[in-house]
């Protein structure tokens, strides 16, 4: 181990040396402010342990997730990890935790988070937390750091899970990336040999100001899921793009030259592109059309071109017209729209203006979770500038809205209302009865009946009546109207049945939730015919909810597709 130190106001700085707990030696020495810190051979007089190591390129994973998670720990330090002389590693020291995220994780995950902070007087939590799109199939994303170390709790796994409940589908975990500080005196560091895992004075308190952060972090947002084309499309598209950009001048010249045995055209100058392009990027002007291809070219074919060439342009709208000159006034004379762009012919002169250059090939779009925090789909001032188009396979409604195809499934879309009308109506009690005759008979056994029992004051309170009918049978009177519909024997107690694995928990929104949960086998199907009416009945219905984005499975209610998307699927843009 060697260790070279310096403080701030020294001239010089000090180094150590120890190797196998004897010292070697202790020097001033020259050196920059800060700490180094040197490790070598960490296992040569081990010779036990160093058998049961794994392979090099095991063991330094390992040693790389340790160094990520120190570095995430400290966003202010600069942390550099070298393996095998190559930088595996390297942080700015910047403070600034999402350039962090950036380093570690990549592109996509650092541009799908959402802010996190809350500030109490015995707990302050700072950080990220990713949108539901960057889902993972295991917690290896759920990150969290107490006073400053990696830690690992069931509470505030929990805590996260719960919040992302409404927006996440089930065994899908999230990204977080949060930094706690909490009064030290209300932690207990020594439950576990490695300093893992601790225990709260009042984990309760916690869990309810995780819950509180994560959720504020991710309502009032418009997370709807954007569709793009896929990779291999993305690569069929440049491909195609490629063969339809203009070759290289002395590759043509030779062609022709080849196949025509006719002397090549003046060969295409290179021309700077247009001073708006960023860098020294040159174009070819496009070379003409080889005249082999007029030779091959059948009879009927130039007869065809040559009406085209021929036939007078048709005349387009003024409106068109300042469109493509870049002008959004109709009334305004031609003169004052500038020089047009585009290639134009005179019949007068006969000549061409240069051919068009290729657009410039834009970064392929990725997936990414949409945000509009500018003008909201479902906000009542977008709302009278939707344009619903119509159904697709009985299913899905389409909506057309700031250049985007919205796409709403009225299934998932009539859970999600029909759940949270039903969670609100429960908890302010404002409910209706609806008699059951004949009555429901239900049969428990004894942990059902203890079940039932426990819970009695909950169901008797959002609208059940339910008595004793003799041994353990109980009798259904009276049911929540919203549920008259899909009461059944078989509903009823897979509710009760689901209460088992929460019995320590005496809370009456489990009650509500599993209420709520058989509401949504009311919703409408998929493959149902709904009307147009209907389906402007539904989307005002999502206007009122508080997260109408994800059913209360998870699953995606809305996603979208942009204009620039559909039109590279049309190849209008390559």
């Amino acid at each position: 181990m060697e260790l070279i130190t310096k403080t701030g106001d020294s001239l010089t700085g000090s180094r150590y040396q120890i190797e196998g707990g004897v010292e070697k030696g202790l020097e001033e020495i020259g050196a920059p402010e800060g700490t180094t810190i040197i490790a070598r051979s960490l296992f040569y007089n081990t010779p036990a342990r160093k058998k049961f190591l794994k392979t090099p390129m095991t063991e330094g994973a390992h040693v790389a997730a340790l160094v990520e998670k120190i570095a995430l720990s400290h966003p202010d330090i600069s942390i550099r990890f070298i393996q095998n002389n190559q930088n595996k590693l390297y942080t700015s020291g910047n403070h600034n935790l999402k350039d962090l995220i950036y380093t570690v994780f990549g592109r996509e995950i650092a541009g799908n988070l959402l802010p996190v902070e809350i500030r109490e007087d015995w707990i302050t939590v700072t950080g990220f937390t990713g949108k539901p799109v960057i889902a993972r199939s295991n917690r290896n994303y759920e990150n969290y750091f107490i006073n400053g170390r990696y830690i690992k709790s069931t509470i505030i796994s929990k805590a996260i899970e719960e919040a992302y409940k409404p927006y996440m589908m089930q065994h899908k975990y999230p990204f977080t990336m949060l930094h706690f500080h909490i009064e030290p005196d209300t932690l207990d560091v020594n439950v576990h040999p490695t300093k893992m895992e601790l225990r709260f004075a009042d984990g309760e308190k916690v869990y309810n100001a995780v819950l509180r952060a994560v959720s504020n972090a991710l309502s009032h947002k418009e997370l709807i899921p954007r569709v793009s084309l896929e990779a291999k499309q993305e690569k069929e598209a440049r491909q195609l793009a490629e063969k339809l950009a203009p070759r290289p001048e002395p590759f043509e010249v030779r062609r022709r030259e080849n196949l025509s045995q006719k002397p090549a055209a003046n060969p295409g100058q290179m021309q700077p592109a247009s001073p708006s392009s960023a860098g020294s990027v040159y174009a070819h002007s496009a070379p003409p059309r080889p005249s082999f291809v007029q030779e091959l070219m059948p009879d009927w074919l130039k007869e065809r071109k040559k009406e085209q060439e021929n036939r007078p342009a048709s005349p387009a709208s003024p409106a068109i017209l300042n469109h493509l000159k870049g002008t959004g006034n109709s009334d305004t004379p031609d003169t004052a729209a500038g020089p047009s762009t585009g290639p134009s012919t005179s019949p007068s002169s006969g000549s061409t203006a240069e051919p068009e250059q290729p657009k410039e090939l834009k970064e392929p779009v990725q997936p990414e979770q949409l945000d509009l925090f500018d003008g909201k789909l479902l906000d009542p001032k977008a709302r009278l500038k939707h344009k619903l188009i119509g159904q697709l396979f009985d299913t899905y409604w389409m909506v057309e809205y700031n250049e985007q195809l919205f796409i709403i499934d009225q299934h998932a879309a009539h859970e999600k209302v029909l759940y949270e009308n039903t969670i609100k109506s429960l908890k302010t009690r404002q409910y209706d009865m609806q008699m059951v005759d004949p009555p429901i008979i239900l049969t428990l056994n004894m942990n059902e009946e203890l079940l039932l029992k426990k819970y009695m004051d909950y169901f008797t309170g959002i609208g059940f009546e339910i008595e004793p009918f003799g041994g353990r049978e109980y009798a259904v009177r009276g049911v929540p109207a919203n549920l008259f519909s899909i009461a059944k024997k078989e509903l009823l107690t897979e509710m009760i049945d689901g209460l088992s694995e929460d019995m320590s928990v005496h809370n009456p929104d489990i009650i509500y939730e599993k209420v709520a949960s058989m509401s949504c086998k009311a919703a409408v199907k998929g493959h149902h015919t709904m009307s147009f009416q209907e389906a402007n009945v539904l989307i005002d219905q999502l206007l009122d909810l508080e997260n109408p984005y994800a059913c209360p499975h998870g699953r995606p209610t809305i996603i979208s597709m942009s204009k620039y998307e559909l039109e590279k699927k049309f190849k209008r843009i390559v």
